[in-house]
């Protein structure tokens, strides 16, 4: 088969790895769509050319690593051609955009190629590719979600900062599940079970406050700061694919996300003066359908875990009005559960500017609901763990898309140690037993405004990394670890530099 058959072969492969998932046979029909003969799942709020626009993001970017296996393995079975390197680079360039290494391509006469190294390798290439292209990916959906940052702004809000849990199932967390456009006002720190570091988004908190107070945020002087909390849940396994930070118990991820917003409120009131704290939102995800809860605050910003709206209901429920009848059910709904007595029970109603918030969340949500009942059979064929990588350290924020890889947050990997040890037995599922490496991607962000940051990023990337390679040292002797090294600046156009590809570019 001559080069450009191949490449047809795979892009096929490609294409199919990334189209419409089916429903698992074991699990019943989607709970979000239940209709009848003759009836289709075609709501009238949802934004069909925004989703039409997602998916083709969704499908450009699976289908980049979905090549990954197929070209290597047509360049393992050519390991014994006399011209193998050239016809090996060429593949590469021709199916993956870039050269292999050659030293690994040269010594495959003697020993056999290393295809784990392989591996490892282009995933770490195929993921910086999506970076620098993220601009361009991206674009066409960018500018047409339904949250932006002027609404934001009317809401009351100069910057929201979320935290979800680090579950790889949530990285699509803005663009798709929410339909808000990342941007400068908006930030997302992942922790494993959403626990995010108190102190540390106290910090944050007080900057922004200081930006704000500054004039460094246009348009945000008399508005608030949001911090939201993002737990997740299974609605098809609940006791198997929730969060493993708290052992798939929907309960304690609920009552583990509201403590620590609870906390982050009482902290910045008793170090700053009453009345300081930000607001705060709950908002849960069903990872296997993307429908959200979101827990309605109180007339004192006060959130009740049992007083929430379940968007996958309200799909179900305005399936066939018009978009004004919808809306105003929604409404309705938001409205009797504000009142709503006993466990659910608040003091008032929300500020105005958080209600045109939660509706609008649960509205733009709706559009997400009808994307997986569109293009993954209305419930994700994968309910757990699918990623391409580990990436350890802190996250990169530049492609949003549904498990690209499980996130480990570390200072160090003694503290992160915990998080570290799920990763590798999630990729000990994923990669070992078919006899493929873990790849780790070391991360750390620098401020180029910091003279010095950058070198002292890369050393802690070194650092890090041969913490890690010591702590998973019987994987990494046996050639099953394979850790690569990136930064990127804060506030310039550097993002997930490979340190690696770097240095030995510089050798050269």
């Amino acid at each position: 088969m001559n080069t450009r058959k191949r490449l047809a072969a795979i892009q096929r492969t490609a294409a199919r790895a990334s189209g419409v998932s089916s429903v698992p046979e074991a699990l019943p029909a989607n709970p979000a769509c239940v209709i009848g003969p003759g009836q289709r799942c075609e709501h009238p709020l949802v934004d069909q050319e925004v989703n039409r626009r997602l998916y083709a993001y969704e499908q450009r970017i699976r289908g980049r690593f979905a090549a990954i296996k197929d070209t290597l393995k047509v360049v393992s079975a050519l390991q014994h051609e006399r011209d193998f390197v050239d016809r090996a680079q060429h593949l590469a360039r021709e199916c993956l955009g870039f050269e292999l290494p050659t030293a690994l391509l040269e010594d495959a006469w003697v020993t056999g190629l290393d295809m784990r190294a392989l591996h490892a390798h282009c995933v770490f290439r195929i993921f910086k590719a999506c970076v620098d292209q993220a601009e361009i990916d991206q674009s066409t959906w960018r500018d047409c979600l339904a949250i932006d940052n002027d609404f934001l702004l009317a809401c009351g809000y100069h910057t929201v900062d979320i935290s979800p849990c680090a579950d790889g199932r949530l990285q699509g967390l803005l663009p798709f599940t929410l339909r808000m456009i990342p941007g400068q006002n908006v930030f997302v720190k992942a922790y494993a079970g959403a626990l995010f570091d108190v102190e540390g988004d106290i910090g944050d908190w007080a900057q922004r406050e200081l930006d704000r107070l500054t004039g460094g945020i246009p348009g945000g002087e008399m508005a608030n700061y949001l911090k939201i909390a993002v737990y997740h849940f299974s609605s098809s396994a609940p006791t198997h694919e929730g969060c493993a930070a708290h052992g798939s118990n929907d309960s304690k991820a609920v009552e583990a996300a509201l403590e620590r917003l609870n906390e982050l409120r009482a902290a910045i009131d008793n170090t700053f003066g009453r009345g300081a704290a930000p607001d705060i939102l709950l908002i849960g995800v069903d990872t296997d359908l993307d429908a959200i809860r979101v827990h309605l605050p109180d007339a004192h910003g006060e959130v009740n875990p049992y007083r929430y709206v379940d968007s996958a209901v309200l799909y179900r429920e305005t399936l066939g009005m018009d978009a004004e009848a919808a809306r105003a059910h929604i409404a309705q709904v938001v409205a009797r559960v504000e009142h709503a007595d006993g466990w659910a029970q608040g003091e008032g109603e929300m500020a105005p500017g958080m209600r045109a918030l939660v509706l609008k969340l649960l509205e733009a949500n709706l559009s997400q609901i009808e994307y997986v009942i569109q293009h993954h059979g209305g419930r994700y064929a994968v309910l757990g763990h699918d990623e391409a990588f580990i990436c350890a350290g802190e996250a990169t924020q530049y492609v949003h898309l549904r498990n690209q890889y499980y996130y480990a947050h570390l200072d160090t990997v003694e503290e992160g140690a915990a998080d570290m040890d799920v990763g590798v037995r999630i990729f000990s599922a994923l990669n070992v037993r078919h006899g493929l490496a873990v790849p780790v991607l070391v991360h750390y962000h620098y401020s180029s405004r910091v003279p010095g940051a950058r070198e002292r990023a890369v050393e802690r990337c070194r650092r890090v990394k041969a913490a890690i390679e010591a702590r998973y040292a019987d994987l990494f002797a046996r050639g099953l670890l394979h850790c690569q090294m990136a930064v990127s600046d804060r506030y310039d156009t550097e993002r997930c530099t490979l340190i690696e590809d770097v240095e030995q570019d510089s050798r050269h």
